[in-house]
């Protein structure tokens, strides 16, 4: 309970503050308000129909059965994960089902904070433009078709679960799929007006470190909650997220310095969650010093993709995704399941994992590097064909992006409300109160670096 309430709180308020301060000013309220509703919209789809999805009975390979999780009866009865039982090929069991210590109402909730935090973690690849109309159909939609598929296959035991791929706590499960269908959903919505992809700068950058501090403190109970229990996995998965994490900011901000000259706060807190999201599939399962390397190649590899390949690559430089989720998400996601797959331990892998014997490649088993690749192969498929489809049901029905008018305006033409009482970004010209002609006389310089990416 104490690790999904820190989970939540990454949430509600960690990536609410920061999505509210890392935009501009006239998109803050828009921005932290879709974090607040998908974590409210994900609770109550959550109880009536998801958990069973992603945690209950064998339906399909990759689905658990619809149902609600809201009866006492169910509630308070021992938690138990009734598909991760794991047979060998024989017939004859190999590993026992999940049962834990403490009722279902505990697992029901430390579950939903993680459904809940990927969704807001997909909307990053939106800020600025979606239809909150749109968002209000897209969350339980994306949940449902989506999230559940990953969740089950993973880890209620799906077929990825019982061929033995790796994810610790949530690395394909969360991280690459809402980059995958942050990605795909940015390209069906379109992009931010012409005026803010130009210029985007944030609009508090010291509610940005605060959210990102709550992000990275509240990581202890992404991937210490993950063992279900209080033990030496999770001991050792909350030391390997802090060498990660902290790895991956200084390597990402050494970058920054070498190339761009300056050393940019925006790109440590990148690096930090490249780092965290990297360390999240193998957290419990690797060496501290695994985790030294996962942080050097999650601060170096995505920023990379991000200040090089993305300014070469005509369909990333098309897509507009806001906070560049793809590189910190999909492409860390990525590269931490294979680097698992290559440093999991024997040892430590026996105290997770269903299938025994379980280990990386520098312990001789060449196949679960394979078995990495097939796992993330599935995930990105199935978002991308999944996402399209709900992106161009809801355009049925709906716009996806707002109105020219309201790209213009920002909060106060969407929501009626403004984080701030002051003039001069997307509130319409009144030279008697103004005086000035618009905002870019207010600011007339251009970011570079870093900045100008986000």
């Amino acid at each position: 309970m104490i690790s999904a309430t820190l989970v939540g709180l990454q949430s509600v308020p960690g990536l609410v503050i920061l999505y509210g301060s890392i935009v501009k000013k006239k998109w803050a309220v828009n921005s932290a308000f879709m974090a607040l509703y998908a974590f409210a919209a994900v609770w109550i789809c959550w109880v009536t129909w998801a958990y069973n999805m992603s945690f209950g009975h064998h339906l399909l390979p990759f689905w658990g059965k619809a149902g609600p999780a809201l009866g006492q009866k169910f509630l308070l009865n021992q938690a138990k994960l009734p598909s991760t039982e794991h047979d060998h090929k024989d017939g004859t069991q190999e590993t026992a089902e999940l049962d834990l210590l403490y009722p279902m109402a505990s697992m029901v909730y430390f579950q939903c904070v993680f459904a809940a935090i990927t969704l807001i973690l997909l909307a990053g690849s939106l800020l600025g433009r979606m239809n909150f109309k749109a968002w209000i159909l897209f969350v339980p939609l994306w949940l449902t078709f989506s999230y559940t598929i990953g969740a089950f296959s993973l880890w209620g035991g799906g077929f990825l679960f019982q061929w033995g791929v790796m994810d610790y706590s949530g690395g394909y499960v969360i991280h690459l799929s809402s980059g995958i269908a942050g990605f795909t959903a940015a390209y069906w919505v379109g992009p931010r007006s012409t005026k803010d992809r130009e210029r985007f700068v944030p609009n508090n950058l010291l509610l940005m470190l605060a959210g990102a501090g709550l992000l990275w403190l509240g990581w202890a109970g992404f991937n210490g909650g993950d063992p279900y229990a209080a033990n030496i996995d999770s001991s050792l998965a909350v030391l390997n997220t802090n060498i990660c994490a902290a790895t991956s900011l200084l390597v990402w901000t050494c970058l920054d310095s070498i190339f761009f000259k300056k050393p940019s706060v925006i790109g440590a807190v990148q690096g930090m969650i490249t780092g965290l999201v990297c360390i999240t599939p193998g957290a419990g399962l690797v060496h501290g010093w695994s985790a030294i390397i996962m942080g050097m190649l999650s601060g170096s590899v995505p920023w990379f993709t991000m200040m090089v390949v993305h300014k070469r690559s005509r369909l990333l430089q098309k897509v507009d995704d806001t906070l560049g989720v793809f590189h910190t998400h999909a492409v860390a996601g990525f590269l931490g399941g294979v680097t698992t797959g290559i440093f999991a331990e024997p040892r430590l892998s026996s105290l997770f994992e269903a299938v025994t014997n379980s280990r990386g490649l520098i312990y001789g088993s060449v196949v679960q590097v394979l078995k990495q690749v097939v796992g993330a192969m599935f995930v990105i498929g199935w978002n991308v064909v999944m996402t399209t489809l709900i992106c161009v049901a809801i355009r049925y029905v709906m716009p996806l992006r707002m109105s020219e008018e309201q790209l213009a305006i920002g909060d106060d033409a969407v929501h009626g409300e403004e984080a701030y009482a002051l003039w001069g970004d997307g509130e319409k010209y009144d030279s008697t109160k103004h005086g000035v002609h618009d905002d870019e006389t207010l600011h007339n310089k251009v970011a570079t670096g870093v900045t100008q990416n986000v």
